[in-house]
């Protein structure tokens, strides 16, 4: 599958990707802003201002009426804030198509940011970053963040603080909408029975007075970590949660197909190492599992697990265990073709789906240095081979780069700390 792309006078990138066979038309439009880019003042401006997008315009001026204009023809409407970007979405039958792109273009130039809409969401924001402290299992991301990114936005709640979002005012979080968005930082995605022609045409006569301004940047990531990171948090809860972390790679880094397939072979499925070992063979967790996120500068790699809080300890260890194991040994070639089979098979799945071509299109745009086909992440994927993953686990999983989060009913931290090694 394959994407075709035009760029109008105001710089705005217009992608679309014909699906002849799908009912279904999807629209996305990427914003090249998140909270990475906010200064500490403006901690959870980016989330604020997606929020306040859906509370009205002049032509739809409730949130109500926004909603309405949507699932009136059958559609689902959204949005998510992320570190680096901010993307807005819709996706209706084919034959809605026009009406989706007025809905969302309407958004991103018309919100009106109501004074008391302004408020009555600041209150809905301060009760989310609640939740998340409520909620152990988000918690402990939260704080897994700050030992690998301290003091900078990347280790920020992408929501901000209860301080930082009852600061923001309305004047505020206009001057950063005026600031970043712009044409010139901005992708919009089609894909579904459409022709680019026209989508290129509609968008032309829709979005072609927008202004384009100048470019912003955002503070590079600083990699200085030196000797293991230990959080811990006490919290009177059943389950203890851990979080267990090392720097990952850039988004656009030659290994990152690999590590695409050590995590997989780490910790993605009911098949993979971490969840053999802790759950089915040692009964030490329910939950336990793998990730690994990329940006511009820098990512991440990491485990979570929920535990007993007496079991803390040995899941610990079992997991150091697991990672040191990918050091030592290669992968064995049985269990690598496993590993790509599922990665592949997870990313032709998705690509049925409209949504999910133009999100793919899409995000690469906005955030990576080229954008790649389908099957040329497909063959990327098949490339990679034994003696690839164990090299980057060499590189990635080393003892003065481990950060470990807990939150849970723990008085002590001494014993964690002495097993916080590889």
């Amino acid at each position: 599958m394959s994407y075709r792309k035009a760029v109008l006078d105001n710089g705005l990138r217009v992608l679309t990707s014909h699906m002849p066979h799908t009912r279904s038309v999807s629209v996305a439009f990427f914003v090249g802003v998140g909270s990475r880019y906010e200064s500490d003042d403006e901690g959870g401006a980016s989330h604020f201002i997606e929020h306040m997008l859906f509370k009205g315009t002049q032509r739809r001026p409730t949130a109500r009426d926004i909603a309405l204009a949507v699932e009136g023809i059958g559609g689902v409407l959204g949005a998510s804030t992320g570190r680096e970007a901010t993307v807005y979405w819709v996706k209706v039958p084919r034959p809605h198509l026009e009406e989706a792109l007025d809905v969302l273009v309407d958004l991103l130039r018309h919100a009106k940011f109501d004074p008391a809409e302004v408020e009555r969401e600041r209150h809905v924001i301060i009760e989310e970053i609640n939740l998340t402290y409520d909620t152990p299992s988000d918690l402990v991301f939260l704080l897994n963040n700050r030992l690998l990114w301290p003091d900078h936005p990347l280790g920020r709640d992408i929501a901000g603080t209860k301080e930082s979002v009852e600061a923001l005012t309305r004047e505020a979080l206009l001057a950063y909408l005026k600031r970043h968005y712009r044409p010139d930082n901005t992708v919009v995605s089609v894909a579904g029975n459409v022709e680019h022609e026209a989508v290129v045409e509609w968008m032309a006569a829709h979005l072609g007075d927008w202004a384009p301004g100048e470019a912003s940047a955002f503070r590079p990531a600083e990699d200085n970590q030196a000797e293991p990171r230990l959080r811990v948090q006490y919290k009177e809860t059943e389950q203890a949660h851990l979080c267990l972390s090392v720097p990952g790679l850039p988004r656009d880094h030659p290994d990152r197909f690999n590590l695409r397939l050590l995590s997989c072979v780490l910790g993605e499925g009911m098949s993979s190492r971490l969840f053999t070992e802790i759950r089915e063979k040692r009964g030490l967790a329910y939950s336990v599992d793998s990730y690994f996120s990329t940006m511009r500068d820098t990512g991440a790699v990491g485990v979570y697990a929920g535990t007993a809080p007496e079991r803390l300890e040995d899941a610990l260890e079992a997991i150091l265990g697991e990672l040191d194991r990918l050091r030592r040994e290669e992968v064995p070639a049985e269990e690598l073709t496993k590993a790509k089979e599922f990665v592949k098979g997870r990313i032709l799945l998705q690509m049925e789906d409209s949504f999910n071509v133009a999100a793919w299109f899409g995000q690469q745009e906005t955030l990576s240095t080229q954008v790649l086909t389908v099957d040329e992440v497909l063959a990327a994927v098949d490339a990679v081979t034994p003696a690839d993953v164990q090299r980057v686990a060499k590189g990635l999983f080393r003892g003065d780069r481990l950060n470990l989060a807990v939150v849970g009913p723990l008085q002590s931290e001494e014993k964690l700390r002495r097993l916080l090694k590889l």
